[in-house]
């Protein structure tokens, strides 16, 4: 009995698709014909002989009529292939493109040609109409920027569907990776009173009127429902290390916002992190560390997986859409080389100046890379592995960030900070992280030098300051008085790591909903 339990949980050892059995009587289970519940489950189902009795589920993509039967392409989700159906004509009313209909009939070796299997249709039922002189999904190319102004129907395109079950597959592939290294799953806060990264591009949330010109009368109601400024986060880092402090490692993938005026293909302004912090360790090498196990254990974990091989298909109009399925394959190889380059922010200046290519914005020791450098950088030293670059200006990075050990003294600019970025080929930094500083009075000075806070003479943070009203991390500083323990992270910006891997060109195509600068349809 024990063997039969996978398949009336709707699953099979040896059929990695959802099952159904073709009798409910249990006893009879062990000489039935287990039969596919899902498009992709069918097009992998290739019997002999033909069974009968099937059902299918699915939205009607193409339909190509004769005399006597018509021809229906069905699509589920679940595959970027669609399945054949043959459906007589006096079942193929309402049978119109973007439809949703339920099929039954017999599953049999097909006659015709690309598909070894097709549906011969009994009975069609059509469960959701749909007009096909008025469905603006055809089958025919249309081009993004079309397919943008249509968000909700977009993803019923085969192509958007495989891109979201791509990023299903990374979100679990990360879930099992971060669960054997036992760090805990967190959620952290969408609306905060800090402000992250002390750019200011954040937005400001406010309640009431939702007129864009609230009156005089209503301003002060406007200001006050929290009390102080309040945004949406621009990353969860902060409250990642609150976290790290009482639960050890731990790891998020949320949603971060922001108000940056950038219309170009490599920025949203709602996206999405992947972000970890390490307590109790004082190494960045070790947080360097965790991020390359965790970007090999993606391309390791699903380098098998038949969504990704989806992904790489270049067929009909699509490949300008796309990165050539070759320079992808590279990308995946490169992240699996055994060991990834480390340099210093200091040798990748080095390095640059000593190149015969001639940049647009020459490299100088205290600005930051421009793309072209790290262009550059990931080309010359990765030799297509990725490259973790360290030991960037104090200047030019974040407040939160821990001096290099001897640096702490050094005048600006020459004092640098424990942190990396990691540059890949073709699409530059995708991700970046640091040592934070753990010490109260390295943390105080600072904030201090970045302008961010000023502080009394006892070490606090002044409540009366308006640049603390406006950015409150009296909290942040708090966590360095009790207890807190040298430690690191890193953030991983979710939405350019599918762009990377699959070989989409913007990452506007990675999120079923994108919202960016100027756009947010629906």
């Amino acid at each position: 009995m024990n063997s039969i339990l996978p398949l009336l949980r709707g699953a099979s050892p040896r059929y990695p698709y959802p099952l159904r059995l073709s009798s409910s009587v249990v006893s009879r289970a062990f000489i039935s014909t287990t039969v596919p519940t899902s498009i992709a489950g069918f097009l992998h189902f290739k019997p002999q002989d033909a069974v009968s009795d099937v059902k299918i589920d699915g939205f009607v993509r193409s339909v190509r009529a004769q005399k006597r039967q018509s021809f229906v392409a069905l699509g589920d989700g679940s595959s970027l292939e669609s399945l054949q159906a043959v459906v007589p004509s006096d079942q193929a009313e309402g049978l119109t493109v973007g439809a949703a209909v339920r099929l039954h009939g017999s599953w049999i070796p097909s006659l015709g040609r690309g598909q070894s299997h097709e549906l011969q249709v009994e009975r069609a039922t059509v469960l959701g109409p749909s007009d096909a002189k008025t469905f603006p999904i055809q089958k025919k190319y249309q081009t993004p920027e079309y397919l943008r102004t249509l968000p909700h129907l977009r993803p019923r395109i085969p192509f958007n569907t495989t891109v979201l079950r791509f990023r299903s597959e990374i979100m679990a592939s990360l879930t099992r990776f971060f669960a054997t290294h036992h760090f805990v799953q967190t959620h952290t806060p969408i609306l905060t009173s800090a402000d992250c990264e002390g750019a200011g591009e954040v937005f400001h949330v406010s309640a009431g009127d939702p007129s864009p010109l609230p009156s005089k009368s209503k301003t002060d109601k406007l200001k006050s429902f929290f009390r102080r400024p309040v945004y949406t986060t621009v990353s969860a880092q902060l409250h990642l290390e609150a976290l790290a402090q009482a639960l050890g490692n731990v790891w998020t993938l949320s949603p971060t916002f922001r108000a940056e005026q950038s219309d170009t293909p490599r920025h949203l302004s709602e996206f999405y992190m992947l972000e970890a912090e390490m307590s109790f360790t004082d190494d960045l090498n070790s947080v360097m560390d965790l991020a390359e196990g965790m970007l090999k254990h993606i391309c390791t974990d699903l380098s098998t997986s038949r969504v990704k091989d989806e992904l790489l298909v270049r067929a009909g109009d699509r490949p300008s859409d796309l990165a050539p399925a070759e320079q992808v394959e590279q990308r995946w190889a490169g992240i699996l080389l055994p060991s990834w380059p480390r340099i210093t922010y200091t040798e990748a200046i080095e390095i640059l100046k000593s190149s015969d290519t001639a940049f647009v914005h020459n490299p100088v020791w205290g600005k930051d890379l421009n793309t072209q450098h790290e262009k550059y950088i990931a080309m010359k030293v990765g030799n297509g592995s990725p490259v973790f670059v360290t030991n960037y200006p104090r200047d030019i990075k974040a407040f939160y960030m821990k001096a290099n050990v001897g640096d702490c003294d050094k005048s600006p600019p020459s004092a640098t900070v424990e942190c990396f970025d990691l540059l890949v080929p073709d699409f530059c930094e995708i991700a970046g992280g640091s040592m934070r500083e753990h010490r109260l009075d390295n943390l105080l000075e600072s904030m201090r030098a970045h302008g961010i806070a000023p502080t009394s003479s006892d070490g606090a943070i002044k409540s009366e300051s308006p640049q603390s009203t406006e950015n409150n991390l009296n909290w942040y500083v708090d966590l360095r008085r009790w207890g807190c323990p040298p430690h690191g992270g890193f953030g991983v910006g979710f939405d350019r790591l599918i762009c990377y891997l699959s070989g989409i060109q913007t990452i506007h195509d990675t999120s079923a909903f994108p919202r960016w600068y100027g756009r947010c349809d629906c």
